[in-house]
């Protein structure tokens, strides 16, 4: 199977791959604290602070890291698919 960068200019592939790299950080560290209290998403893990089945700390401090996480990988994903747009027009 041909790379997937083999059709970008060095630069680009690099800037791509670095993107790439952080929004798999960012999923996976986001999944590690959903894990840790053993909730599908961010509203599950406040819904449990909510209802007193979760210590309010550090439970909520680790929800802002979840929201603060899953809000970043989106960021860099809009900002992957604008790079992807900008290669393509080169």
């Amino acid at each position: 199977m041909a790379d997937f960068y083999d059709s970008f200019e060095p630069d680009d592939a690099a800037q791509l791959e670095r993107l790439s790299r952080l929004i798999y950080e960012l999923r996976e560290n986001r999944d590690a604290i959903l894990k840790s209290y053993d909730v599908a998403d961010e509203i599950a893990l406040l819904e449990g602070i909510y209802t007193g089945k979760l210590p309010e700390h550090p439970a909520y401090e680790r929800y802002l890291g979840a929201r603060i996480l899953y809000d970043t990988r989106e960021t860099v994903r809009a900002l992957l698919a604008e790079c992807l747009k900008e290669i393509g027009r080169k």
